[in-house]
């Protein structure tokens, strides 16, 4: 039996589509018909209209998804540089872009039969919604794997994290998990109790840990909320910071996810086996003559050359980084002190724009208290005016 007859079964099992016009089928079937898949200038060429379908088809759904830049995904792949022979996963796949990028990073590797058999059995994901993982499917298959079997349709989240075995272990993870979803009651039992939410993207961060190997390296897409978060946020950032040596925040601006979302997003790196001392922070600047990021103008990947140039090697701790108005380093007593909040602000630069809500809520009861001083001083001058003015009269 033919193995990729399997996986197409299974990418159309829940999948209902309908073109009403004969016609119009007939012309899609002549169409892809035309194409041949063994000449390797036609075959990029369809990889990239491919791409950019998959970019036109991208909206944020009721779970907080959107479509990941190209730019921010090859940027994450190169900086955590997976191997051939490393295992590279995805648990919210999505449309594939993370595995896309990570194939293309290791068939650079690739030199033999052998090796690129070795490439067909590293890529892993899971993906909850029967279109993206259709699309993933097909954007797999466009890239060179022959029979991507290891993209599951599912829930990453229902698999309580008891059930994982050391063969479920990855060496890398890629991800941009869902912001803002809510998991159905009863999916956050499969998680310890003291870091039991029903936030997508906080569950995902539990996940991540536990699926990482030791020495295992992962980069996530996290938003602002969840590095000043309290409760099980801050649990949850307390085992992070224990089990793994989170060395890398990349601060993004407004406009990166744009027009699917504005909340402000940050990409963190970290490598599972040791506990982190400290925190290096890279904020990432607009380039020349940007104000912010549409789907016009969308990020690019040469605006990263300055964090690359920067970046130096985990081998050595990092040693060659420097601070500059762009990075700075915050140690682990003072992310300890400030209660696991990892909003830490550039010290490089003048007064910011805070999004924590307590501080917001701060401002803003100083403000309005400002305002009734304000009132009360102008009621008072009123009234000795009026009273002036009665006394004259």
């Amino acid at each position: 039996r033919n193995p990729r007859g399997y996986v197409v079964r299974g990418v159309f099992e829940d999948a209902y589509n309908y073109m009403k016009s004969g016609h119009l089928l007939r012309q899609v079937v002549n169409k892809l018909g035309a194409i041949d898949f063994n000449r390797q200038a036609e075959r990029h060429q369809f990889n990239d209209l491919y791409e950019k379908i998959l970019r036109d088809l991208q909206s944020a759904g009721n779970a907080g998804e959107f479509y990941t830049p190209r730019a921010v995904t090859q940027f994450m792949v190169d900086m955590t540089h997976p191997q051939l022979g490393e295992t590279v996963m995805d648990p919210a796949t999505g449309t594939g872009g993370f595995l896309v990028c990570a194939i293309e990073h290791l068939r650079k590797q690739v030199n033999s039969a052998d090796q690129e058999a070795v490439l067909q059995n590293s890529i892993r994901g899971v993906e909850k919604k029967q279109l993206p993982h259709m699309l993933c499917i097909t954007n797999l298959l466009l890239h060179g794997i022959e029979v991507p079997s290891q993209i599951v349709h599912d829930n990453t989240l229902a698999r309580p994290l008891r059930d994982y075995r050391p063969a479920d272990r990855v060496n890398v993870i890629l991800t941009n998990p869902p912001f803002g979803g809510i998991e159905e009651p009863g999916i956050e039992a499969g998680f310890p109790a003291d870091v039991r939410t029903k936030e997508t993207a906080d569950l995902f961060l539990v996940l991540i840990q536990h699926l990482l190997k030791p020495h295992g390296r992962a980069a996530v897409v996290l938003p602002d909320g969840f590095l000043f978060g309290e409760g099980a946020k801050a649990r949850i950032k307390e085992q992070l910071l224990q089990h793994c040596n989170l060395h890398t925040i990349v601060r993004l601006p407004n406009g990166v996810f744009a027009p699917y979302t504005g909340i402000k997003t940050n990409l963190l790196f970290f490598t599972k086996g040791q506990p982190t001392q400290h925190i290096w922070y890279y904020e990432h600047p607009y380039p020349q003559g940007v104000k912010t990021y549409n789907k016009t103008k969308p990020i690019r990947i040469d605006e990263f050359d300055a964090e690359k140039a920067w970046w130096g090697t985990e081998a050595d701790g990092f040693a060659a980084r420097v601070e500059n108005e762009r990075a700075w380093k915050v140690g682990i007593d003072q992310i300890k002190a400030a209660g696991y909040n990892l909003d830490q602000k550039n010290p490089h630069i003048g007064e910011q724009q805070s999004h924590n809500p307590d501080e917001l809520l701060a401002d803003y009861a100083r403000l309005q208290a400002e305002a009734q001083a304000l009132r009360d001083e102008l009621k008072g001058i009123l009234a000795k005016s009026l009273a002036k003015t009665a006394a004259s009269a």
